[in-house]
């Protein structure tokens, strides 16, 4: 059977760096030398690769961008009629005030709104900001925040400080030296830990996520927010992943906590290219005393298309959908491996749920669930983030032909030998270079 994508993949490897520009969408960290990495068009939850084959994505869907499923006609039909007029011109578009305004609607605690068009350009506008409302280089950070200098900066000390922070291994080469000492990771539910970072550093930020794989215990995201409040420190949540997941905004809103910055991505466009950052005036002022721009920046798609992302999520209450078909598929997933004997942990959000084997073999049982998947047409793996288009019928479709799989796996950890079922090598986890 021909498979163009890992053919198309392999000149890539020659010519761009890793392949690609996205690490978690290489094939690699999929199904190494069978992944059909290419894809010649998505439409809901379904995805055609080179050779006109089709799959039921129960995947990344695009790394989480289309909570509306791929191909939305509403969003596409705006995007369109933008493209017909005009997407770039002299004058700026309208189209940005009228986001703007929208995403101080949702959140009334903010005032004032910069736009970008990538999670890492949103973050690092974050940081510079609050840096310049803060007077202070320093920053205490929890979770994933992209791939610019001043966050890598923090694997510049002698103790790996980002493996727990999902990069295990990275090498921040190329990040220059003089910037060890200007961010701090600190572990999540862990407030002890911050509040002796704050004690020893002068810390002019904290930079989180609101939640990742678990959500907060103890009042964690209130005494964050005290500790801020109290001590001067400006506070960002950053939401590029979990905004619009589980409330109409950010997830900061479920918890009834307030930062003083906010950024979201992903989501906002489905599928078309629109961050967000957002705050309290007292601190988004300060971008005034700097210098952020950039030309593309203000192209007219990211933010016709936000508009009516939010328009459609509103009305469909997506966030109510997809949350409850992500929890409906962790109690399946848990019930296979209870029928089959089989110990999972459970992460993510559950609009973005995942699981591991608790076993040693777990990455070569993911692998195996992918190579398998993939001939009963069906990009898979460990996780699905799910979109209103993941139909009941697609699901238990999904979780029939899972089934067997976990049974297979059973077998392997009864002694069965995994390696053998596998067709090519195990996938990858986290930072590793491809030759």
């Amino acid at each position: 059977m021909s498979n163009s994508g890992q053919m198309l993949w392999e000149r890539a490897k020659h010519i761009i760096p890793g392949g690609n520009m996205l690490l978690s969408k290489r094939a690699e960290m999929f199904l190494p030398d069978q992944w059909p990495a290419y894809f010649s068009r998505a439409k809901g939850c379904k995805v055609w690769d080179l050779d006109g084959r089709e799959y039921i994505d129960m995947s990344i869907m695009g790394i989480g961008t289309n909570i509306l499923g791929y191909g939305h006609p509403e969003v596409d039909a705006a995007v369109m009629q933008t493209v017909q007029a005009g997407n770039m011109s002299t004058l700026n578009c309208p189209e940005e005030v009228y986001l703007a305004e929208r995403l101080v609607e949702l959140h009334p605690w903010a005032d004032m709104v910069r736009f970008a068009r990538s999670g890492g350009e949103a973050n690092a506008i974050a940081i510079r900001i609050a840096r310049a409302a803060s007077g202070k280089d320093k920053v205490a950070v929890c979770g994933y925040h992209g791939w610019h200098d001043w966050y890598l900066s923090a694997n510049l000390g002698d103790d790996k400080s980002l493996d727990g922070h999902l990069l295990p291994g990275l090498e921040p080469n190329g990040v220059p030296r003089n910037l060890r000492g200007t961010v701090f990771p600190f572990a999540y539910n862990n407030f002890p830990e911050l509040q002796a970072l704050v004690e020893r550093e002068d810390i002019g930020v904290i930079k989180m996520e609101v939640m990742r794989n678990k959500g907060p215990e103890d009042n964690f995201l209130q005494k964050v927010r005290q500790l801020a409040t109290d001590r001067g420190i400006v506070l960002i949540f950053d939401e590029c992943t979990s905004g619009f997941r589980q409330t109409f905004g950010g997830l900061h809103k479920h918890y009834g906590v307030d930062p003083d910055m906010a950024m979201f991505g992903k989501a906002l466009g489905n599928g078309y290219a629109i961050t967000a950052t957002i705050g309290k005036r007292e601190v988004m002022e300060a971008a005034q005393s700097t210098f952020i721009s950039s030309t593309f920046w203000t192209e007219r798609i990211g933010p016709t298309a936000a508009l009516k992302t939010l328009e459609v999520m509103e009305r469909e209450k997506s966030w109510e959908t997809i949350t409850r078909k992500g929890l409906g598929i962790r109690s399946r997933w848990q019930d296979l491996a209870d029928k089959h004997q089989l110990a999972l942990e459970h992460w993510g959000l559950p609009a973005l749920a995942g699981f591991t084997f608790k076993s040693p073999d777990a990455l070569a049982y993911k692998t195996l669930i992918t190579q398998e998947m993939l001939t009963k047409g069906f990009l898979a793996g460990n996780c699905v983030y799910v979109c209103i288009e993941h139909s009941e019928s697609l699901v238990d479709r999904y979780f029939d032909a899972l089934e067997p799989i976990f049974t297979t796996i059973k077998e392997c950890e009864d002694g069965r030998d995994i390696l053998n079922l596998l067709n090519g090598p195990a996938c990858h986890a986290g930072f590793k270079r491809l030759n």
